[in-house]
């Protein structure tokens, strides 16, 4: 065997075939043909029918997706109750508080059920099956089409099988893409839309530590909330009702008392987000330079101007605390990650195993055909780079920076309908949609603080977009304001009503057409999307070659390696990893272990700080050695630990389950020195960060004195 395919070899295995039993995020429906005898020999007791079953209840049917995937759940009790994250839930308690009863801040527990609080709109979902429709889905695909021609054909079929699916059911269906697009699956779902804020711990335990020690390891954060679904009298789903009842779920998850030590199996069952594990040397460099460094730019202008405004008064604190959260988390997220892919060096390693595949592309003239134009269409694709940072930037810092121009998009509809002299009915209908969205809004609305963000974030998408697709605003800022955006963001707010509450309701009560059209923030709105459809389209055949590309990558490395197992990309399905309890060595001289206890709070403690503060009732029960059932068999009460399970967004809230499927904690975070985990994991450095569950119960239970919930729960000791 000579030097070069020895190299050839070893590099695919370095992608591939050496997976450790921590990497991956697998389907649990293929466990049986991929992972059931590594999972065994780490310390699993269960079968792979006992986790994925269709036809009788598994560990599957306990697990829940959150408003379609930003979050994961699990089912704790025959009585519909489950458990998340506090982060997940932090939105709806956030709208549930206000300066008289801030239970964001303070906590909430209902003592009853008809205490428990309705959040409409809200969603939770079980995964019902999973079916390889691949060759339904191709079947009338050829290689001479052109990619759209691809898709189109592709979409057709997958809306069949989705009508299929779901025709004479209450389910409802999607078919996902995997592997670039190489291979699809039909998901089918029951949804549940009765869903209630059963209880959340206050915020100096729910956030302990807050921005400081996100994504940090050690942590003692008390990251849970719960929630609790119901359904109509007869168990199907159902808007609320006052008749409604707890779910009577398929299974609930038994919650472990033992604990666990340094190498026990553990396992995380959720619905990732997304990964991009296979992206090219060029996709991740787009990712550093201009994903990651776009959020970075503008949410730091967003963030200090946001914590400005909360620090004015309790209120502002409630009505910015959940939009600070979210902007927040990725942008040291975005930090994070281009930290990590330049520490790892994964550039060098992504362009060494693109080599390797185009070596072994070359060696027969029928991979030429098939695969040669891989790579050069994904690196083409990347080549033009104004649009996509155009795309970007109007993103994070026009659509989704401030709340205005967004919010006034959404008065267009209106526009149409009186435009076209619609109905009555119709018009009426357009004005109570805004009637609605119009009390959300303005809850958590504060005119002069958007103000400053929209003039901080229009100055940074100039400074750093091309003036080909600056909107037209940007000309009057320029020459009318002499590039004084504070003074432009000033006079437009002044004039529009779309700012305004009482002037919203005023409109809303007499609308006209001519109002919404002169409206200075309308206008801009309307320049906004149009700026933006633009830079789409000038994309779209930048787009149309990297799908190619990858789609082609991503066949080629699987038939390069027909013998080895790859796992997808995330993309908000169920998935298992598996691995174990374990501590680890960030750097040189340092080393973390796999648990943290209460003392952490202790010793963490500042007064009267945001993210540090401790009541005095943590205290005192600290100091009394009172864990009660809760205590690790060291007498100390544990808050959180780690594990190698291989996670991301939307795992948030998903259940750590020990060998014989039962809770042990509740996954809410990854760690700061393996940030780059998304595109590049490494066994050595990356952890899943959890809170235990026994700190879970012993905060509902003895510091909160909810045993009513505990007593809900089915415990193992």
């Amino acid at each position: 065997m000579n030097f070069k395919k020895l190299r050839l070899i070893v590099i695919v295995l370095l992608l591939v075939n050496t997976l450790h039993a921590d990497e991956g995020m697998w389907l649990p429906s293929l466990l049986n043909k991929v992972n059931e005898d590594t999972m065994y020999e780490l310390g699993a007791q269960l079968t792979s029918d006992q986790i994925y079953n269709i036809n009788s209840s598994s560990l599957k049917d306990a697990v829940i997706s959150l408003n379609g995937g930003s979050c994961t759940g699990e089912l704790v009790s025959d009585e519909g109750l489950f458990l998340t994250n506090h982060h997940c839930g932090y939105g709806l308690i956030q709208k549930h508080s206000s300066e008289g009863n801030n239970i964001l801040k303070d906590g909430f527990w209902a003592a009853t059920k008809n205490d428990e609080l309705t959040n409409p709109g809200y969603k939770a979902s079980f995964l019902i099956s999973v079916e390889d429709v691949t060759a339904k889905v191709l079947a009338n695909v050829s290689e001479d089409m052109d990619e759209g021609e691809r898709i189109d054909s592709i979409n057709a079929i997958s809306s069949e099988l989705v009508e299929n699916a779901t025709e004479d059911t209450h389910y409802d269906a999607k078919v996902k893409s995997f592997y670039s697009n190489n291979q699809y699956l039909l998901f089918v779902y029951e949804t549940f839309n009765d869903i209630r804020l059963v209880g959340a711990p206050p915020h100096f335990i729910g956030k302990f530590g807050g921005d400081t020690d996100n994504w940090m390891w050690p942590r003692h954060t008390g990251d849970f909330s719960m929630f609790r679904i119901y359904t109509g009298p007869d168990g199907l789903p159902a808007e609320f009702s006052e008749e409604n009842i707890p779910l009577k779920p398929r299974h609930y998850l038994p919650i472990s008392l033992k604990g666990y030590k340094e190498n026990d199996f553990a396992m995380v069952m959720g619905y990732p987000g997304s990964t991009d594990r296979y992206l090219t040397s060029k996709g991740v460099e787009f990712t550093m330079d201009y994903t990651n460094d776009t959020r970075i730019k503008v949410r730091k202008e967003k963030l200090n101007i946001i914590r400005a405004y909360m620090a004015t008064s309790e209120k502002a604190s409630i009505q910015y605390a959940s939009k600070a959260a979210r902007s927040s988390n990725y942008y040291k997220y975005s930090i994070g990650q281009n930290k990590g892919l330049k520490n790892l060096d994964v550039v060098a390693k992504k362009k060494a195993i693109e080599e390797e595949f185009q070596a072994w592309v070359n060696q027969a003239e029928e991979r030429k055909s098939k695969y040669g134009e891989a790579i050069s269409l994904i690196e083409e694709a990347y080549r033009n780079s104004d649009d996509d940072k155009a795309i970007r930037f109007i993103s994070e810092a026009l659509l989704r920076g401030p709340e205005i121009f967004y919010a006034a998009t959404r008065y267009e509809a209106l526009r149409k309908q009186l435009e076209s002299k619609s109905d009555e009915e119709a018009i009426e209908a357009a004005v109570v949609s805004l009637e609605e969205r119009s009390a959300s809004f303005f809850k958590d609305f504060n005119s002069d603080t958007d103000q400053k963000i929209v003039a901080a974030l229009t100055k940074v998408f100039v400074d750093n977009v091309s003036e080909k697709y600056h909107p037209g605003f940007v000309k009057t800022i320029q020459k009318k304001y002499r590039g004084n955006y504070d003074a432009w963001a000033e006079a437009i707010f002044k004039k529009s009503f779309i700012n305004d509450e009482s002037a919203v309701a005023a409109f809303l009560a007499n609308p006209k057409k001519r109002k919404i059209k002169n409206d200075p923030i309308f206008k801009i709105s309307r320049e906004i999307l149009k700026i933006r459809l633009k830079a789409y389209d000038d994309n779209s055949d930048d787009k149309t070659k990297l799908n190619k590309g990858y789609r082609l990558f991503l066949a080629g490395l699987r038939e390069m390696n027909k013998e080895n197992s790859f796992y997808p990309n995330a993309n908000s399905t169920m998935r298992l990893t598996y691995g174990s309890v374990g501590d680890y060595e960030p750097r040189d001289g340092v080393h973390y272990d796999y648990f943290t206890t209460l003392k952490g709070y202790i010793e963490k403690e500042i007064p009267g700080d945001s993210e540090f503060d401790v009541w005095p009732r943590l205290k005192e029960l600290y100091y009394e050695n009172n864990f009660g059932d809760y205590a690790d068999s060291d007498g100390t009460l544990h808050t959180c630990f780690t594990s190698n399970n291989d996670i991301t967004g939307g795992n948030s809230g998903s259940p750590v389950i020990n060998g014989n499927g039962e809770l042990i904690g509740i996954a809410f975070d990854g760690n700061w020195e393996a940030m780059s985990g998304d595109i590049a994991f490494e066994p050595e450095l990356q952890k899943c960060i959890n809170v235990d569950i026994r700190f879970v119960l012993w905060v509902i239970d003895t510091f909160a004195g909810a045993s009513h919930l505990v007593d809900e729960m089915t415990l193992v000791k």
